[in-house]
């Protein structure tokens, strides 16, 4: 398609007669363009000076733009070093004519203009560079490099910033660049010579694009976004770059590195080094603070440009000013910034791109979004309009009336239209930003409630010992103390309160999260007031808010399936196997976060809670499994035989978590014919997998940054505590069939596979099938039943009435009794409702008392659920606040706490009844009640 079938408007000549001459220069070409360029040279004394340089080129250009748009990026890139400078001269004035055309025409869209200035950036980058590292080379002064080394510039990169890096750039703009060379291709005696040639070379290519002459300049260059550009040189050695980021690494630093990428040089060297800086760009938590940031930084540049008045549109600044274009994108890469570290998916480069993934993900609502990327689309048209009358680096509105004639005229619109629409956009952008970054203060009407000693203290906490943290706290406590105000029991709400921010090591972070996410400090005071487990561990891990306004912390549970892939996706992200177990713990706290605040708030039951726990404990041990195998192969070899499954027993196993348990297992393996592994240190067997097992456990116990994963216990493998730590599957099938104990297989009833190659699993899971359905003798189960209960009675006792694991009538002789009628039946559900029906089915129970016993069972199991979120310890219920009570008494339909109580003693007493008469045989159950 010629250039001319794709013009829709045309702009319209300001100075008429410069505009006919411009015509004349280029003769013999559709009507359609010859209005096109009478009105962009008659309005622009610079398009107007192109046309007649390159009127001959211009006219075959017109004939087919694409082709001629890459020719001229193809020549600039393969630019011989022998009169470079004019050659790339030449073509930025060829590229910076069609594009304005094909903008002022219509023809191309903003996107496509600015990324075909951006593309020929990168061309001329990439020759000049090459040029200049050609001297240093012919010279002899890059230590051990050749003319073979041209091709990756000898390990030197370009970094293109700001807007050049996104794509962007702007139709008379200079390039944001970074220069840097990869050190470890020289030895440590020649650094220094190394970097003094990369620092010549860089000068050499900044002066080939900069430099003035009669027949212009190709680009003009920025150096300054380096690190500490007053005392580094302009081009410096990724390590050095690295430390400084590292350590010293602002928050306009990492905005910055949000469009940072690759124009010239190494690109293998360079994407290198943007990758190790990911951490420092891309933070793992949700980091509301860098809206502060932003907003110092909005602030700092409206006070040093003095850009703090009134939209007043005569001289305002479309890019610096209130309403403009740094507006939208502080808006945007600071939205990024909060949230790229946890979503990939949103470290896009391009403003427009960027704010749809924003919406996408539910960051910015979708029509703010798409409002705010036509205002950048308009904002960024008018701003090359201003550049293309005098190919000049403004970005301001004209100052006169002459001035405002002259852009709408490139504009085809009147005065009037022109300034309307302006002035309606750059308020509407105003007014959507100002209030991100500057939320207003609420009404202070609950100050009454903080006394001056409380507030003292506060500020003699950890969390507001930073002057920043103060300055957020400050303006966030009026309407914190006004939501405590409001609460049912104000001065009890405070004092939790008060008890959570004691505990808060840092508070920057989390109070600008509150102060970005108002909504937030209602569920905060809901779980400091309620749950002492959940505050605690939230003032230790408050980016575990992060996941409440992620997106998707309220919507429908992903099952075991869904975690498991999610949990994948987030490993995938790290680079080390330590890395893989931290991130690991980090997500397993979030999800198990998510489940007991939806039990707090009563969007799921404690039974729904106790399969979600169980959900993410099968997810985390079916994930973490192969990356321990893994792990462990790189020393002793993959695993010999078959391989080994992971067994989950008791509560895992019937997927009954709650909050705080420990993970009961068994690790099977079937080395087949296998003695030795084959790794570059191979292990027999036995120890092969004794210490594999080893390495599992340590992977979900060791206490690393992010804590624990699951506490581990291994007692119910064959033999218990005497055994190996691992069971080889002939060994296994063995015990149980002539050694094992009854009380062991019962345990089994209670058995899954979790984790491990799936024919082993299969082949485990049929042979637990046909044991457990071997015929039993009725009297043997139930006196080993009987003897395990009077065991575990002497041995533990209940350590309150709340108690309602431990002890007489309560969970764990109801499981034992099921367990009982699932073994004598056969049934492999692994449900204590499932086993207890079992019971009833083998004579052990009347069907009235079966019903009874899992009435109680569920009773007895949402206390121990709510328990266990409410405290890790034992749990007294008259210590608990109005606000734990409040939450007990709801889950568990009681009035008050008295009837609670009397309901827990007569259901125990009625329990150890019905338990009694079944395990003593008829007579005892005719006469149970």
């Amino acid at each position: 398609m010629t250039l001319v079938d794709a013009f829709s408007r045309c702009p319209r000549a300001f100075n008429p007669d410069r505009g006919a001459e411009a015509v004349l220069a280029v003769p013999d070409i559709a009507p359609q363009a010859r209005e096109v360029i009478r009105g962009a040279a008659g309005s622009s004394p610079y398009l107007a000076g192109l046309i007649a340089k390159e009127a001959a080129w211009l006219r075959q250009a017109l004939t087919a733009p694409d082709d001629a748009l890459a020719t001229e990026i193809k020549a600039a890139r393969n630019a011989p070093p022998e009169g470079i400078g004019d050659a790339l001269r030449r073509g930025k004035r060829r590229v910076a004519l069609l594009s304005a055309l094909a903008d002022l025409g219509g023809a191309w869209p903003l996107e496509k203009v600015t990324r075909a200035l951006s593309d020929f950036a990168d061309a001329a980058c990439q020759s000049a560079l090459r040029a200049g590292i050609a001297i240093q080379i012919k010279r002899g002064k890059l230590p051990g490099m050749t003319e073979d080394d041209l091709e990756d510039a000898a390990g030197m990169c370009v970094l293109a910033m700001g807007k050049m890096g996104a794509g962007e750039l702007n139709y008379s703009s200079d390039i944001d660049l970074i220069c840097l060379f990869d050190e470890t291709r020289f030895d440590g005696d020649d650094f220094h010579d190394a970097r003094a040639s990369f620092v010549r070379a860089t000068r050499a290519m900044t002066a080939t694009l900069s430099e003035m002459t009669a027949q212009g300049y190709v680009f003009r260059t920025d150096l300054r976004l380096r690190p500490d550009p007053a005392v580094t040189p302009v081009c410096m050695a990724m390590e050095s770059a690295e430390r400084y980021y590292e350590s010293l690494g602002r928050t306009w630093e990492r905005a910055a590195y949000i469009k940072a990428r690759v124009a010239a040089g190494d690109a293998k060297a360079g994407n290198r080094f943007l990758k190790e800086l990911t951490p420092f760009v891309w933070r793992r938590h949700l980091d509301f603070a860098a809206i502060q940031d932003a907003h110092d930084m909005r602030l700092a540049i409206r006070e040093h440009k003095g850009l703090g008045g009134p939209i007043t549109l005569p001289g305002h600044n479309m890019k610096l000013g209130r309403g403009g274009i740094r507006e939208i994108e502080f808006f945007t890469q600071t939205r990024q910034l909060i949230a790229g570290g946890r979503d990939p998916e949103l470290r896009t480069r391009g403003t427009v791109e960027s704010l749809h993934a924003l919406a996408a993900k539910g960051w910015v609502e979708g029509p703010m979004a798409q409002s705010l990327a036509d205002h950048y689309v308009a904002h960024r048209t008018v701003e090359h309009r201003l550049q293309m009358v005098q190919d000049a680096q403004t970005h301001s509105l004209p100052g006169s009336d002459e001035g405002f004639e002259r852009l709408a005229c490139l504009m085809d619109c009147d005065v009037a239209t022109l300034q309307g629409e302006l002035a309606e956009r750059l308020g509407a952008v105003h007014e959507m930003t100002e209030g991100f970054f500057a939320p207003a203060t609420p009404d202070p009407g609950a100050s009454a409630l903080l006394d001056g000693d409380m507030l003292t203290r506060w500020l003699s906490y950890p969390a507001l010992r930073s002057e920043r943290s103060r300055e957020i706290f400050r303006r966030l406590r009026p309407d914190l103390m006004s939501r405590l105000a409001r609460s049912s029991r104000p001065e009890d709400a405070l004092l939790t309160f008060d008890r959570f921010l004691a505990g808060l090591p840092a508070g920057v972070q989390l109070f600008s999260l509150l102060e970005a996410n108002p909504q937030l400090m209602d569920l905060l005071i809901d779980i400091t007031g309620t749950s002492g487990e959940l505050a605690q561990y939230l003032s230790r891990n408050a980016g575990v808010f992060d996941a409440v306004i992620g997106g998707d912390f309220f919507t429908d549970w992903p099952e075991q399936s869904g975690l498991e892939e999610l949990l994948r996706q987030s490993l995938r992200a790290e680079a080390d196997y330590e890395a893989r177990l931290d991130a690991t713990r980090r997500w397993s706290k979030e999800w198990h976060f998510r489940v007991g605040v939806h039990m707090l708030r009563g969007l799921i039951t404690p039974d729904g809670a106790a399969r979600q726990y169980s959900d993410i404990a099968r997810a985390v041990l079916a994930v973490i499994w192969p990356a321990v195998i893994d792990q462990f192969s790189i020393r002793h070899g993959p695993p010999p035989g078959r391989g080994a499954v992971v067994l989950g027993m008791g509560s895992l196993g019937a997927g009954r978590l709650n909050a705080a348990s420990d993970l009961d297992l068994i690790v099977i393996y079937d080395p087949l014919e296998c003695d030795m592994s084959s790794g570059p240190k191979p292990l027999s067997t036995r120890p092969y997998y004794a210490r594999l097992t080893q390495a599992l456990i340590t992977a979900l116990t060791a206490p690393m940054a992010q804590g624990r994963l699951f506490e581990v216990d291994m007692r119910l493998r064959p033999s218990g505590n005497q055994g190996p730590v691992a069971t080889s599957w002939a060994a296994f099938q063995s015990y149980q069939s002539e050694e094992a104990w009854v009380w062991e297989h019962l345990a089994l009833t209670r058995a899954k596979t979790i984790a491990g190659p799936k024919p082993l699993a299969d082949d485990i899971d049929a042979y637990l099938r046909k044991l457990l359905q071997k015929k039993r003798v009725k009297s043997d189960v139930i006196a080993e039943v009987a003897q395990m209960r009077a065991r575990i009675q002497a041995a533990k006792a209940p350590n309150s009435l709340w108690d309602a694991k431990i002890g007489p009538g309560r969970l764990q002789e109801i499981e034992l009794l099921a367990q009982a009628g699932a073994l004598m039946q056969g049934d492999t559900s692994g449900q204590t409702e499932t086993g207890l029906d079992a019971a009833v089915a083998a004579g052990l129970l009347k069907d009235a008392d079966g019903r009874d016993l899992k009435a109680f069972y569920a009773f007895y199991a949402r206390l121990h659920q709510v328990a266990r979120l409410l405290s890790d310890k034992p749990l007294d219920a008259q210590a608990l606040g109005p606000a734990g009570q409040s939450f007990l008494l709801r889950v568990l339909e009681e009035e008050t706490m008295e009837c609670l109580q009397d309901r827990l003693r007569v259901s125990y007493d009625a329990a150890v009844r019905l338990i009694d008469a079944a395990l003593t045989g008829p007579d005892a159950r005719n006469s149970a009640p």
